[in-house]
C-alpha cells in the first residue's frame, strides 16, 4: 500500500503541519518548522533557518512544490531578498520534487507510522528529535555512498582542505 508523504502528522490535539529545507547536495535538512497551520509563516519560518544556517551566496536555485504557501508574496520576497532562484515543480508532476518526497516518507516510515501523539508538542519534539539528532547525522544514504547527511558534507570539506594544502 502507498504511503502518504504529505508534511503533517495528526494527534489528539489536532494536525501538526511540518515544513522543511532539504539541502540537495547533502541531503542535510537544513531549516524545519512545525505548527498548527499550514499558513505560509509556517514554510517562511523553515527557510529563514534555513538561511540562517547556510547564508548561502546569491544565485541558489531554490526548488520547491506549487502549494500556495510557497508561491505566497512572502515566501517570494524572502527567496528575492536571499538573491535565489526560484524553482517550481510543474503541475501535477510529483518527480520534480522527489527528493522531499522521499524525506518525508522516510520521516513517516521511519519513524511516525502508527504513533498516536497526544500533542502536538509531543510530535513536534519527536519530528526535531528524527531530523536533528538520526537523519542529519547518522541515517546512511545510497546517493551519498552510503554516509549520513553530515558525514557527507564534514568528508567533502575536509577533501577541500587537503586539495588546498
Amino acid at each position: 500500500m502507498p504511503r502518504s508523504t504529505q508534511p503533517y502528522l495528526w494527534t489528539l490535539e489536532g494536525w501538526l503541519y511540518v515544513a522543511a529545507v532539504v539541502d540537495l547536495f547533502s541531503r542535510r535538512v537544513v531549516g524545519w518548522s512545525a505548527n498548527s497551520h499550514m499558513r505560509e509563516s509556517l514554510v517562511n519560518d523553515a527557510l529563514q533557518m534555513a538561511l540562517c544556517r547556510r547564508r548561502p551566496k546569491p544565485g541558489l536555485l531554490h526548488h520547491s512544490d506549487r502549494g500556495i504557501q510557497y508561491a505566497s508574496h512572502q515566501y517570494q520576497a524572502t527567496l528575492k531578498a536571499a538573491g535565489m532562484t526560484v524553482s517550481m515543480s510543474r503541475k501535477g508532476n510529483c518527480w520534480d520534487n522527489s527528493v522531499m518526497e522521499r524525506f518525508w516518507g522516510s520521516l513517516k516510515s521511519e519513524r511516525t507510522d502508527g504513533i498516536t501523539y497526544t500533542t502536538r508538542e509531543e510530535a513536534k519534539a519527536d519530528v526535531i528529535n528524527y531530523i536533528e539528532i538520526f537523519y542529519n547525522s547518522k541515517r546512511l544514504h545510497s546517493t551519498l555512498g552510503y554516509l549520513s547527511p553530515m558525514q557527507f558534507e564534514n568528508q567533502f570539506l575536509l577533501n577541500e582542505v587537503s586539495t588546498f594544502s
